[in-house]
């Protein structure tokens, strides 16, 4: 299957990107970590597949997430998604 994900960078940390379903769709984000992730700049749409070559991400999970959750957050190397729900909950 064959999907086109739309890619904003997220101020709030270097490398942190999210992947959108659909482009410039930012309601499916959860209101607490939209303001965690900073302001949203688009960086590129990509078409994607189970075997589509991502630098830091497996395909198959964004490909997921995008179904399930109409996002994927792409963390930086030294991050972690609990650090981060930390961080937006305290």
């Amino acid at each position: 299957m064959l999907s086109v994900c739309y890619i904003y960078r997220c101020a709030a940390r270097q490398d942190m990107y999210i992947y959108l379903a659909k482009e410039n769709d930012f309601d499916c984000i959860d209101k607490n970590l939209k303001c965690a992730l900073g302001e949203l700049t688009f960086t590129m749409s990509i078409k994607i597949n189970k075997e589509t070559k991502l630098a830091k991400e497996d395909p198959i999970k964004v490909l997921k997430n995008l179904k399930n959750q109409k996002f994927h957050l792409q963390l930086p190397a030294e991050a972690s998604i609990e650090t981060l729900i930390s961080k937006v909950t305290q």
